[in-house]
């Protein structure tokens, strides 16, 4: 029976453990040039020296309005590749594996002077209007996830995680609230979705996995529940992916997001229905900090991974003490062995 230390295989990406550090945006590109500057290496390279097998870089944006903020990373230029290899070898030295998660805010994107979107409705009475996408821009768009994905795969990272959840623009394009065209675009939601896919997979090696990360339910009036999320899932899945990271809301105000039933693995029934009705693995997420709620899904096989936000936000060796207190072979670094673990 698996636990959070059996190792794990997709295709060609191999972890030494099941525990993910889901996509967080740091907010910390003081230069707004979308490269990554010492405080995302330190911010990566400490989780990999801390345990954890799988690191996603945060939302990175495919265009410069793609990002929520100026301060946001971006990989829409070759000049920015650079740094995204100097993050993957560290992260790579220190035993773990790296895949980066690329996004357009759409609607979202706070400092665009205006953000697009599939229609021109903003996400709430502050939001600027977006302006709704052509087709030729849509196809632009397209491209640009492409050319970001194979910048990627230049960089050395191991995966590319596609945005799909969180009311960015995938999920602007495949919900029914925010997506009123008139057009082909309109009348089939998946179509951009699936688009983006086949254009990611077109430029990665054979053996790595594409990952998209979904909102499996909306929160606000009207939205939309896991059945829907279940139809366009199967269609991203036929389209190339390989591995669902299964989210939910996004589409309405903070603190939407279940509300109060925002508890402790609320989300994991949501991975396992995507699990068991696409035939894929999936990783769980969602106020996963506690070990022994972690370690419970993969071994009950809900999920194949385990993805630790704010957990790992408090605690960089959030998978060090997870195997300490699990009662597991404990792989301290040689020059910490001195310091918090094997305490007599």
């Amino acid at each position: 029976m698996p636990n959070l230390f059996t190792p794990y295989e997709l295709k060609g990406l191999s972890l030494k453990n099941r525990i993910v550090m889901p996509p967080m945006c740091q907010y910390s590109v003081d230069k707004q040039d979308g490269i990554p500057n010492d405080w995302h290496f330190v911010h990566y390279v400490s989780r990999a020296v801390g345990g954890t097998g799988f690191i996603i870089v945060e939302m990175t944006g495919v265009h410069p309005d793609g990002r929520i903020t100026n301060q946001d990373t971006g990989i829409w230029d070759d000049g920015q590749i650079e740094a995204y290899r100097k993050l993957t070898d560290a992260v790579h030295s220190h035993g773990a594996k790296i895949a980066i998660q690329l996004g357009h805010a759409g609607r979202k994107a706070v400092d665009a002077k205006p953000p697009v979107a599939p229609s021109a409705i903003p996400f709430d009475s502050r939001s600027k209007t977006p302006k709704a996408l052509s087709r030729e821009e849509i196809a632009e768009l397209v491209d640009a996830y492409r050319e970001a994905a194979r910048r990627a795969v230049e960089a050395g990272f191991d995966s590319v995680e596609i945005h799909g959840a969180h009311g960015y623009l995938i999920h602007q394009f495949h919900s029914p609230l925010t997506n009123v065209r008139e057009d082909e675009y309109g009348k089939d939601l998946g179509l951009f979705g699936e688009q983006v896919v086949r254009a990611v997979k077109e430029v990665l090696p054979a053996d790595m996995p594409v990952i998209m990360r979904v909102s499996a339910k909306e929160y606000v009036d009207g939205g939309y529940d896991r059945e829907y999320a279940l139809k366009f899932c199967t269609r991203y899945r036929d389209a190339g992916v390989d591995l669902f990271h299964v989210s939910s809301g996004g589409e309405g105000p903070i603190g939407s997001n279940g509300g109060p039933n925002a508890v402790p693995a609320y989300q994991a029934d949501l991975a396992e229905y995507l699990r068991n009705g696409l035939q894929v693995p999936v990783i769980a997420v969602g106020r996963l900090e506690s070990y022994s709620d972690a370690q419970a899904i993969v071994a009950e096989e809900r999920a194949e991974l385990i993805a630790v936000g704010r957990g790992m936000l408090s605690d960089p060796y959030w998978a060090l003490h997870a195997e300490e207190a699990l009662g597991g072979a404990n792989q301290v670094p040689k020059a910490y062995e001195r310091g918090l673990w094997n305490r007599k």
